[in-house]
């Protein structure tokens, strides 16, 4: 009777290790994936951002242009 007893805790204790690594990797997985969407938004947002300051320093280039214009062809 003994030996089945530990016979089974040892399974028990296999079992339960082996859901412990099964948890550990899915957690794993999970950190993996949530990295990669971050690192994905991050360059969205960093190519979005450079878009926004291009047509800022473009708009801002024009509106000097037309100032110069009127400084120079106003009476």
């Amino acid at each position: 009777m003994p030996d089945e007893k530990q016979e089974q805790e040892q399974e028990q204790e296999q079992e339960q290790e082996q859901d412990r690594e099964q948890e550990q990797e899915q957690a794993q997985e999970q950190a993996q994936e949530r990295e990669k969407r971050r690192l994905l938004e991050e360059t969205r947002n960093e190519r979005q951002m450079w878009i926004f300051l291009a047509y800022f320093l473009f708009g801002i280039h024009i509106i000097a242009f037309v100032m110069i214009y009127a400084v120079r062809h106003g009476k």
